[in-house]
């Protein structure tokens, strides 16, 4: 149970120190089940629906001190301290738990959608909330995958006759979450104060702006280390995750590491969104 008696509901893999997944826009504990099982023969894996989606609740007044204060209370589910491995929007909530010292021992950030210039998360957050509150669901998850992954519209028209749009369209009120926590450029200001180790991953193959993000947060976080991983988009291969991932969560590094490269062809794993699975509530 979160700070304002909200219900979080977690998944838990394997066994050795902590490591909390928190996912971006779409996803939900499911979504992080094939990079926890990659990771649980050397941690012990918290994945976790977000509030406002899978099973957890979804407290009102929603603000992201609400989300900063779930990922804090599964910290201490896992004893006080823990790794983060933070995905998409998750990566900007990690990084603000971090800033704040609630226990964060490593943060590994993978493509966190800062909007740098105020055109992209932040300018769709008033046409999400309008749709939403028109109860246009469908044309609010529409309007992100054209606006924010750029997804093209005939691929999204053909989305919309598919069984799984029904599932976009339950959390599409999370959408406004997640491009709220993106549009707030002042965690630039406040990056400066996070004091523990931190890797800030973007794909080679991905929208120019999100590698803008990262190289910018990575140039804000005091001896943060930059990488990228060839090949890869925001749907991220998590078989060339994990490793990079068991790297840095080894608190022995140093934190030089090499890049990985995808091997040519279909990536055999990437991270996605799914349905859900039965789990424990927190």
């Amino acid at each position: 149970t979160s700070q304002d008696g909200t219900t979080i509901v977690v998944d838990r893999y394997g066994d050795g120190p902590p490591v909390i997944i928190v996912e971006g826009a779409f996803c939900d504990r499911q979504t992080s089940m094939p990079l926890a099982e990659l990771l649980a023969p050397h941690f012990t894996v918290f994945g976790y629906d977000r509030r406002g989606r899978g099973d957890s609740g979804d407290t009102q007044p929603w603000a992201v001190e609400r989300e900063i204060e779930d990922l804090a209370a599964i910290i201490t589910e896992a004893g006080g301290s823990a790794f983060v491995y933070g995905m998409s929007s998750g990566a900007l909530i990690g990084l603000e738990a971090a800033a704040r010292g609630l226990g964060v021992r490593r943060l590994a950030m993978y493509e966190p959608p800062l909007d740098l210039d105020g055109t992209h998360a932040a300018a769709m957050v008033p046409e999400l909330t309008r749709l939403v509150e028109a109860g246009q669901r469908g044309d609010a998850v529409a309007h992100f995958m054209a606006n924010g992954p750029q997804i093209p519209g005939q691929v999204i028209a053909g989305m919309r006759t598919q069984p799984f749009w029904s599932g976009f369209e339950a959390i599409a009120h999370t959408l406004i979450y997640d491009n709220t926590i993106g549009g707030d450029r002042s965690v630039l200001q406040r990056a400066p104060v996070v004091t523990v180790p931190v890797l800030v991953m973007a794909g080679g193959d991905t929208l120019p702006a999100l590698k803008d993000a990262a190289h910018a947060l990575a140039g804000a976080v005091p001896g943060a280390a930059e990488r990228t991983l060839d090949g890869q988009t925001h749907q991220v291969d998590v078989t060339l995750l994990a490793p990079r991932l068991i790297d840095f969560f080894d608190e022995g590094s140093n934190v030089t590491l090499l890049p990985y490269r995808s091997s040519a062809g279909a990536p055999s794993g990437t991270a996605g969104c799914a349905g859900r699975t039965g789990s424990r509530r927190r």
